[in-house]
């Protein structure tokens, strides 16, 4: 490796040509092929078996999300402007490609189920828009006395009345949301106020804002730690060179994404964040040794310096880049398609940071010469090396204090561990006074829950078993505990709405008779009537055609997951009931899907981070030929690991597709703190046997490098602390508190284990 590094050297400007030619031709691969994925749906493994039974479901039962428009009259809905409004709002959204003309249902294409001398009828609440007082009137009663449709497409207070209309999961773009918006715009006056919200509105929102406000922050980061390190390097040259790494390795990854295919999901647009990070860090080493050799050595050549530069760094930069990457790489383990490509493309990252680190800087040096030392700079590093010195002495001195201070923060740690949640909410990624979060709040506070969670029930052979009074009194008595126990849970709907409503209208609306009859035939002859008298495609929504499976819709008043996990803790008290029966019970559509996203993320992060570790240690050991150093260098980065899950729970930062790769950060940038360490330690372990001079040597060298490191990193992340968005908010406090742990335990405790193990210094004092 050494010697192709110093052949390397001979021919300078080939590297930086041949670099910048396939750098160009990725960028072209990048700039006519890279797409945006915005169905979340497809972040999901479509082969696991909750997201097959769920898609089966949906299309059993047509189970699409829907865009939510509200019409706001404060004045009342039932008068002739707002109730033409809804009108044409309404069909103008059929017409719309997108969505499907059926898939559209308002009060103006609702079924009214009513009473009649020869049995039961099925009407339009109205086609044409009433105007006279005494129809207003007329409408107004039919849908209070309707339960099928007041609460549910008219707010208790008729003030509000909604649209819904039910997309795929693929039509969904930034495009058609903005046309919904200027429709909805284009219908408000005095009196009338639109709003819209929906699942589909929050997911296709978040996974476009996401990545809109990370554009926005990449060049901020990249800015900042420029400046910072500007600063510290105190070279122009070493500074845009460093940055010629980031720059690279970003370009590369992005390209490569690109050529095979692969979309760029939401938490991709932190890949360069990511890259920043690490390119900057092997930059920082290799300048750092070459300024302290250029101080001893002031009067050595571009040549000299450079290969002095490579000789003794080149070891630590490759095995800090190969931990680094493995550290990504094990985020294989996540089912979770975004979270792989994550790891697997930043990890092809770090390694061409390590190699544009190794042949683009040396490359540079040798064209545009070294960088300059100034005069006074001795003096500095005499302060620095004192310094260096006497905090290592201190460490060493006051061992039993870097011990117990390292105890107590593991304690504390894994109690605030125990408090950690994870959370599916889409909504929560917003800020809690953004139109989007007050819009869904407001629909919330007057229907039944903008989130849905369908419970599907099956018994598998058995027709008709649906048509039973009890089961259906069964199905019934879950609907009515879930809405009168859970004030998260506003609405449920299914056929047992429909068997009720129709019960009471033939017995001349009496609400005594609204209930589910107790005779299966009485059912079955309802059924028929309203096939005969209505639109029986609506019953498809709720039932099958063999009446063997059941779809009940919950509208939820959130979509996090404690809100979806408490309403699917009573319906599962009910799987016995059901089993009595030979009916089973599954779940389906998004509310159901988003939970089950957010447990693989949880089994995905609790895998890599064992398997990280795991893989960690044997490499260090296997590089450091000694299985010791390998527990060792492990402990920074396990303690940054605890603290950042521990300061997750404490301050109630839940789970999510962002925090979910916390801790194979943490593990990926930290563990090239305690590699540095530990190479440097071992280096000047085999000059000297005074203990004490070699933590003070390696504090001096790579303590020096690590410490600029840190800042650097710390001082680009906290800049997300800026960010529109709080996912990026939470990344950049998180990741800012793990380089400062790490940096922190790599040179106290660490340190401490390295002083006390004798592990470099068994064999001299043996001797």
């Amino acid at each position: 490796m050494e010697k192709l590094l110093k052949k390397l050297l001979k021919a300078p400007w080939i590297i930086i040509v041949v670099t910048v030619i396939i750098s160009a031709i990725l960028f072209m691969q990048m700039k006519e092929k890279s797409r945006m994925e915005t169905d979340l749906d497809k972040y999901m493994p479509q082969d696991h078996p909750a997201f097959v039974y769920s898609d089966q479901a949906e299309e059993w039962f047509g189970i699409n999300d829907g865009i939510i428009v509200a019409i706001e009259n404060k004045n009342g809905i039932f008068n002739s402007e707002t109730l033409d409004t809804l009108k044409q709002l309404t069909k103008r959204l059929q017409k719309m490609d997108e969505i499907e003309k059926a898939d559209v249902t308002s009060l103006y294409t609702a079924d009214n189920i009513i009473g009649t001398e020869d049995g039961m009828d099925v009407k339009a609440f109205y086609k044409r828009v009433p105007k006279s007082e005494l129809k207003l009137n007329k409408l107004k009663q039919n849908v209070k006395n309707n339960e099928m449709t007041f609460g549910r497409l008219v707010s208790f207070d008729e003030t509000v009345t909604v649209i819904i209309a039910e997309i795929k999961d693929d039509v969904f773009t930034q495009e058609f949301y903005e046309e919904i918006l200027d429709l909805a715009a284009s219908y408000e006056t005095d009196d009338i106020k639109i709003h819209v919200a929906g699942r589909p509105i929050v997911e296709g929102t978040m996974a476009l804002l996401g990545p809109a406000d990370m554009k926005k922050m990449v060049p901020i980061v990249l800015l900042v730690i420029t400046l910072v390190l500007f600063f510290m390097l105190r070279s122009v040259k070493s500074t845009i060179l460093t940055m010629m790494v980031v720059f690279f390795s970003v370009l590369w990854v992005f390209g490569l994404m690109a050529l095979v295919g692969i979309p760029i999901y939401a938490v991709s647009t932190m890949i360069p964040v990511m890259l920043i990070a690490i390119g900057v860090a092997d930059g920082i080493h290799l300048y750092s040794h070459l300024q302290l050799f250029l101080r001893k050595n002031p009067d050595a050549s571009k040549k000299e310096a450079t290969v002095d530069m490579l000789q003794n760094m080149w070891k630590p930069v490759v095995m800090t880049s190969i931990t680094t990457a493995v550290g990504f790489i094990s985020l294989l383990t996540s089912e979770i398609y975004p979270i792989k490509f994550f790891g697997v493309f930043t990890a092809f990252g770090v390694l061409m940071a390590m190699v544009f680190s190794l042949v683009l800087i040396p490359a540079g040096i040798m064209i545009f010469g070294l960088p300059k030392v100034k005069k006074t700079v001795k003096n500095e590093s005499d302060k620095e090396s004192d310094l260096a010195y006497s905090f290592a002495a201190k460490v060493l001195k006051r061992r039993s204090v870097s011990i117990f201070v390292t105890a107590a923060i593991i304690i504390l740690s894994i109690v605030g561990m125990q408090k950690i949640w994870i959370n599916s909410s889409f909504l929560d990624k917003f800020e809690k006074d953004s139109d989007i979060v007050l819009t869904d709040k407001f629909i919330n506070e007057h229907f039944g829950g903008t989130t849905t969670l369908n419970l599907i029930l099956d018994s598998e052979s058995e027709k008709d078993v649906f048509k039973k009074p009890e089961v259906l009194k069964l199905v019934d008595r879950m609907q009515s505990q879930l809405e009168n126990d859970l004030k998260v849970v506003g609405n449920s709907f299914t056929l047992t709405d429909y068997t009720k409503r129709m019960n009471k209208v033939m017995n001349a609306d009496k609400e005594e008779f609204n209930t589910i009859p107790d005779s299966q035939d009485l059912i079955a002859q309802y059924l028929l009537l309203y096939e005969m008298s209505g639109d029986p495609e609506n019953l498809n929504k709720v039932v099958d055609y063999d009446y063997a499976k059941l779809n009940v819709t919950f509208q939820l008043k959130s979509d996090n997951s404690k809100a979806i996990n408490s309403a699917i803790d009573i319906i599962d008290s009910y799987k016995n009931n059901f089993d009595k029966h030979g009916i089973t019970m599954n779940y389906a559509g998004s509310g159901y899907k988003g939970l089950v996203f957010t447990d693989l993320i949880l089994e995905g992060q609790i895998m890599s981070l064992i398997l990280t570790l795991i893989i960690v240690i044997i490499l260090l050991s296997l590089m450091f030929k000694n299985y010791k150093i390998g527990l060792i260098g492990a402990v920074p980065i396990t303690i940054t690991a605890l603290i950042s899950f521990g300061t997750m729970g404490f301050l109630d930062i839940p789970l999510n597709t962002t925090t979910a790769l916390l801790s194979s950060i943490a593990i990926g940038i930290g563990i090239d703190y305690a590699v540095h360490f530990i190479e440097q330690y071992r280096n000047n372990a085999s000059k000297t046997n005074n203990k004490l001079l070699v933590a003070q040597k390696t504090m001096a060298h790579s303590g020096r490098a690590i410490s600029f490191n840190a800042i650097v990193v710390i001082a680009g992340f906290m800049v997300l602390l800026f960010s529109v968005f709080p996912p990026n908010r939470e990344l950049g406090a998180l990741v800012s508190l793990n380089m400062f742990t790490s940096f922190i335990g790599t040179v106290t405790i660490m340190l401490v284990l390295l002083n006390k193990s004798n592990v470099y210094f068994k064999k001299k004092t043996n001797k």
